[in-house]
This record gives C-alpha cells, sequence and structure tokens, in this order.
C-alpha cells in the first residue's frame, strides 16, 4: 500500500512538536461543474519544532501519534522569509 503524502502550508505552530497545516484540494462541484477549493487541515507531527506559519511543507501519513495527530513532517519545501 502506497503512503499517503500532502503538500499544505503551516497555519499554526502554537503546540510544542505540532503544527497544522492546511492542504487545498481543488475539486469540481457536483451539480455545476465549477471548480472549487476545499481546504482541510491537519495536526502534524514536528519532532525538532523547525517549521513555521507559512512555510510550504510535505507531509506523511502515519501511525496514530495522539487522538487527533496522524501525519508527520516529510520535508520543508519552501521557508518563509522574515523581516
Amino acid at each position: 500500500m502506497a503512503v499517503k503524502e500532502r503538500v499544505g502550508f503551516v497555519v499554526s505552530d502554537k503546540m510544542q512538536k505540532t503544527i497544522v497545516v492546511a492542504v487545498e484540494n481543488r475539486v469540481p462541484h457536483p451539480k455545476y461543474g465549477k471548480i472549487m477549493v476545499r481546504t482541510k487541515r491537519y495536526k502534524v507531527h514536528d519532532e525538532e519544532n523547525t517549521c513555521k506559519v507559512g512555510d510550504r511543507v510535505r507531509i506523511r501519513e502515519t501511525r496514530p501519534l495522539s487522538k487527533t495527530k496522524r501525519w508527520t513532517v516529510a520535508d520543508i519545501l519552501n521557508r518563509t522569509v522574515e523581516v
């Protein structure tokens, strides 16, 4: 079975060793066919607390780590530039 992977943006890094990643999915409307953007938020394990808000990350599905956490950071694709 293939391991599921998603790409999204970090929207929260307030928790210890956990980030929230928003993943956008473009799907057609069932009746009208217009392309809509659906957003899903995943709680993701970040062992070293390296991800910051705005970073673009790839996440990978893993075994359940807590009640709501089933994903882990695979790699950081783009970092945000701090001003």
